[in-house]
């Protein structure tokens, strides 16, 4: 929800441009450097760029790298999870309205490598880099705004969906990453240990408890417990025909604005289909999992129509604590977001009656109805 209307950017930098060298050496030689020759330019930026990383990566790691592991995550993180575009950044914003957490913001996953050291001339020198709004959904963006840990840890070298955004052409980067389950026991340690890091970095930052949103970490509950026995999850859900149309309008935007190849969108709408199906039956094993009173559920629908009474639920259910002191806050940020509207898009019936069917399991679950 956009808190204000300030003059438009468009423009932004490609993602690969936050790699480090073996990050993006890696990438480049999986996709056997399929890069069109009107992306050279971006692959000769990031190429340059990802050496700057890789240095100040070893520069931080020098100062801090001690403190940093000596750092401990005294209270487990809390994971809003959801499938794409069912209000996973909504409730972000809403939770970290609350003092008493903190988050990783977009320059914190963007540049991961070396935030400790360089956030703040960024944040003084480099607005410029970045769009005012998301090309998705009109959201603000910004260096302090909240974002997905997810691209931190693609940007870091780690198996990860978002990876496919470079050649979305090509048979996806890494299989098995979107439930981790795809990955041998060796990658699956590597990445539970850079996602450790990682969080402790930015515990280290601030010490307050983390509230994490990234919507792959819907099919990834039972790992995240390994990591976390104590985490917390928020899952929002909805409305599966609406989920549909904007996931596969997100996906074309990323695309557009991320790929190195010409991308020709070829199988989406079918990516999109299974992947749903792949996160929720994750979703449903991972929850079995979760002890009793670390899962609540909410439906984006009823969050946007009583915010606070939705919030309140939360809190209760999570025991989260006091809320009358986030209450105020919440009143602020909804009155100046009051004016948001979401998209919307046509659906041409043939994925209406795909939707019907294939995600009949999730539609009779949650009780939805198509609209």
């Amino acid at each position: 929800m956009p808190d204000k209307k300030p003059t438009q950017r468009k423009w932004s930098p490609h993602m690969w441009e936050g790699c480090d060298f073996f990050a993006w050496t890696k990438l480049l030689a999986k996709n056997r450097f399929a890069v069109r020759p009107g992306n050279w330019y971006v692959a000769a930026i990031a190429s340059g760029v990802s050496f700057g990383h890789t240095v100040l990566k070893w520069l931080q790691h020098g100062q801090y790298g001690r403190r940093i592991a000596e750092t401990k995550i005294e209270q487990p993180p809390i994971f809003i999870i959801g499938h794409w575009r069912t209000g996973t950044t909504l409730l972000h914003e809403l939770m970290i309205l609350d003092q008493r957490f903190t988050f990783p913001n977009t320059y914190h996953c963007m540049v991961p490598h070396h935030f400790l050291l360089t956030e703040s001339l960024a944040k003084r020198y480099l607005t410029w880099m970045l769009p005012t709004r998301r090309p998705m959904d009109n959201m603000l963006v910004g260096w302090d705004r909240p974002q997905e840990d997810e691209f931190a840890m693609c940007l870091m070298g780690q198996p990860s969906p978002y990876s496919d955004f470079a050649f979305p052409n090509h048979s996806t980067f890494a299989p098995g990453s979107l439930d981790l389950e795809g990955l041998s026991p060796r990658e699956l340690r590597e990445w539970k240990r850079v996602f450790y890091r990682y969080l402790r970095t930015l515990t280290f930052h601030d010490p307050r408890r983390l509230v994490l949103k990234s919507p792959p970490h819907t099919a990834r509950i039972r790992h995240l417990l390994d990591v976390f026995p104590d985490a917390k999850f928020v899952h929002i859900m909805r409305n599966p025909w609406v989920v549909f149309s904007s996931t596969v309008n997100l996906w074309r935007k990323l695309y557009q604005q991320h790929a190195l190849q010409r991308p020709t969108f070829k199988g989406l709408e079918e990516y999109v289909l299974n992947t749903f199906v792949q996160m929720y039956a994750r979703l449903e094993e991972g929850r079995k999992l979760v002890p009793a009173g670390q899962f609540h559920e909410l439906r984006y629908e009823e969050l946007v129509a009583d915010p606070i009474d939705q919030m309140q639920k939360l809190y209760d259910s999570l025991n989260l604590g006091e809320f009358e002191n986030l209450r105020p806050r919440l009143d602020d940020y909804l009155q100046r977001n009051a004016d948001y509207e979401t998209n919307k898009f046509d659906l041409a019936p043939e994925w209406r009656e795909q939707i019907r069917t294939r995600w009949a399991d999730v539609i009779a679950r949650y009780g939805y109805t198509e609209p």
